[in-house]
């Protein structure tokens, strides 16, 4: 395929991305055909898929304003991807124009994209890196100049972990986040995922292609992903299936909330 002008030249047009999956998903516009080919598939395999990924955006948001209305002014956005409608800094400055962020991803795509749509904003920034290195990530001139790791910091981990298998540590990850970080700051995350015997359709096939096309999937349930938080405090309602966590209305919930398939939770460090 022709290779448009905004993708970097030394990305892979045929391989899929997470990053470019999820923009897909989300109705953006920066993907390409086997992207769209993968998330078609998936979908196809697991219909409330969709459901599950616009429920980790939805958290997201909901998150954001309450770490923006409980005083945080900087936020760490890791596995950012790739710039869509309702972004960290667009919902946290709802609360407080004068919040910060620094937007970390790997894809190349993501990054670009980024940059360029943000490159006028003196409070917000892009890096390119690898969010299992949180020393190069905290050390690094993006989040020195613009964050101020003296004062509390909120870490996004949104839909990012259940790509993180346990051979990769990430509990020793996180640590390496919330070492650095003074008493007041933030974990928020989100995270894919099943209890035993209540997969939803196609779950386990879904699984298995994204362990073929991009990258394995892990599944935790609520027991794995409350370990995530060790050093932090849980709020209110600790870890909940993703709709169930503080939403903004009881009309937007229904009977398949207590078996949506994924969690999320927010923790302060004390």
């Amino acid at each position: 395929m022709a290779r448009p002008d905004w993708a970097p030249h030394e990305i892979d047009l045929e391989r899929p991305s997470i990053a470019r999956v999820y923009d897909y998903w989300l109705d953006g516009a920066h993907n390409f055909a086997a992207d769209r080919q993968l998330a078609d598939q998936a979908v196809g395999i697991m219909p409330s898929l969709k459901s599950a990924i616009m429920g980790n955006r939805a958290f997201l948001r909901r998150a954001v304003k309450h770490l923006a209305a409980a005083g945080v002014r900087q936020f760490l956005d890791l596995g950012s991807g790739i710039p869509t409608v309702g972004n960290v800094h667009e919902v946290a400055r709802q609360e407080a124009p004068e919040s910060r962020v620094v937007y970390v991803d790997i894809d190349p795509v993501a990054v670009a994209h980024s940059r360029s749509l943000l490159r006028d904003d003196p409070r917000v920034t892009v890096l390119q890196s690898d969010i299992r290195d949180p020393e190069t990530i905290l050390s690094s001139p993006e989040v020195r100049d613009l964050l101020d790791l003296e004062q509390p910091v909120a870490v996004l981990m949104v839909a990012l972990l259940h790509f993180m298998p346990d051979s990769e540590d990430p509990l020793g990850i996180i640590a390496g986040y919330r070492d650095r970080l003074v008493p007041g700051s933030y974990l928020a995350l989100s995270h894919l995922g099943v209890e035993p015997g209540e997969e939803p359709e196609g779950w386990l096939r879904y699984r298995d292609l994204y362990a073929a096309s991009v990258t394995p999937l892990v599944s935790r349930g609520k027991v794995a992903v409350t370990a995530l938080f060790d050093g932090f405090e849980l709020v209110e309602p600790g870890v909940a299936r993703m709709p169930l966590w503080r939403p903004e209305s009881l009309d937007d919930l229904d009977d398949d909330c207590a078996l949506f398939p994924g969690f999320a939770g927010v923790g302060r460090k004390p």
